[in-house]
This record gives C-alpha cells, structure tokens and sequence, in this order.
C-alpha cells in the first residue's frame, strides 16, 4: 500500500489545505480505514466504491464538518484522493450550505450532475493516479473561479481558532471582529456548520490526534498538556467522544496480537 500526503497546487491553495492519496493493489485482501472529526470539509474520490458503515459509497463524496465516527471498508484493491478543504470552503466553492452537509456528506453527482457527470467518467476510465489528480485539480479550479466569500470576518475567525485551540481564544477573536456573541454563533453555525466552541474542540482534538498518531509523544499527560487539554482525563474523555476509542485502544489498532 502506498499513502502519500500531498501540498495543492497553487492554484487551489487558498481553498485547500492538503491532499491523501492511498493505492492498494492488494486485491484479496479487505481494509478499513476510520474517519474521524478533523475540522476539514473533504472531497473524497474512490475507485472502486466502498462501504461506509453499512451503506455503499458514491465514487465521488462531499463532507462537510464530521463528529461522528465512521469506516470506510474497501473489498480489495482501491484508489483514494481525498482533498481536505479549508472549513468555510463548502458554500464558497460548492455553494452547499456548511450546515446541511454536518455528519451528512452527500454523492457530489447529485449535487452538482452537470458540472461532475463527465468528470467521474474520465476518472473511472484511466488507470493513472497522477491523471486522476490533474482532472480533480483543473475541476476545483473551476470552482474556485466562481467561487464567493460571503463573510471574511470567518477566514480569520476560523484560522486563529485552529492555530490556538485554548476556551480563551473565542472571545479575543469575538472582539476582533467587532461582532456579538449571537451574531459570532450564527456566522459560524451558516458558514462551517458548527459553533465556534465545537469548532475550536474538534481543532484541539484534530491537533492531539495527529501527534498520537505520529507517535509523538512520550506520555499522555504530556500530549494532553500541549493540546490545551486540563489534564490527561479531559483529553481522554475528548477521544473517546470523537472515536468511540480511548487512545491506548486506538493506539493498538492494527497490531499484531501478543503470543501466548
């Protein structure tokens, strides 16, 4: 199995903040590949198409914020190009209001038949991942020509939020920008489908995730402390809202089972 995390392109990167690629040949063999909360609105292209959870996958999904947990359960061999979008990305560019789309990603073919119908044939038809990747990037910059921001305050709000993930961070940007505490509420809740302080828990877990997940840390304690977390037991009880797992049980995923 090959996974490579790829920059965008510059044409895309104002609007996109990363990019997947999985490819597995092995053809026999079924995988699972969880999702979890990341903060990011994703377009997810797969071939073949998979299950989510009990229900079959469109070839081409639109996420919008995710909470809940989920798997992806591939049969065999498969193709995935995930692009991880910026969090009020979804009306500027795929004029999807943010809301609808929370905990409920949606066959991107029939949100948009017109602009994707071509576009999912010529991905299905070539074997080349990098062809693949070009017609996905000429698609979103497409998009983005059109694209509008019906509210800049949010690209700050949202950005600082994720860079410092602390309660205290809501109300300075709140001031910044010179706004109320309702009108902040409704910004975020129509803009990025979640309200500020969900939105700033899920960065704080996204940013812990991430360095459990690279194995960087040496303690719990530590990586809890880092994050913004009061002590060990709150970053737990985060993990496991946003997993069903608690990180010593998400840690030994995948590894083999102790001889006895």
């Amino acid at each position: 199995m090959k996974v490579k995390n790829l920059k965008p392109n510059i044409q895309i990167a104002e609007y996109a903040e990363r990019l997947l690629v999985i490819e597995n040949s092995q053809s026999n063999e079924s995988f699972s590949l969880p999702l979890f909360a990341n903060g990011s609105p994703t377009l997810l292209f797969i071939s073949p198409k998979a299950m989510m959870g009990n229900k079959p996958t469109a070839h081409l999904t639109l996420f919008g914020q995710t909470l809940y947990p989920d798997t992806l359960t591939f049969a065999g061999g498969f193709i995935l190009i995930a692009y991880f979008f910026k969090p009020y990305s979804l009306n500027s560019i795929f004029g999807v209001m943010a809301p609808e789309l929370t905990d409920s990603p949606i066959d991107l073919h029939l949100a948009m038949p017109k602009k994707t119908a071509a576009l999912e044939i010529q991905l299905l038809n070539t074997g080349s991942t990098q062809v693949m990747l070009a017609l996905l990037d000429q698609f979103i910059t497409g998009l983005i020509a059109d694209a509008r921001c019906d509210c800049p305050g949010i690209q700050y709000a949202a950005n600082k939020i994720a860079e410092q993930t602390t309660p205290e961070i809501l109300g300075r940007v709140q001031k910044e920008l010179h706004v109320t505490e309702r009108t902040f509420q409704r910004m975020f809740e129509k803009n990025i489908g979640l309200s500020p302080n969900l939105y700033r828990r899920v960065c704080q877990f996204n940013s812990a995730f991430q360095q459990l997940n690279n194995r960087n840390f040496s303690k719990l304690s530590d990586l809890a402390f880092h994050n913004g977390y009061a002590d060990q037991s709150h970053f737990v009880r985060a993990f496991k809202e946003f997993t069903y797992l608690l990180p010593t049980e998400y840690l030994g995923l995948g590894e083999p089972p102790e001889s006895k």
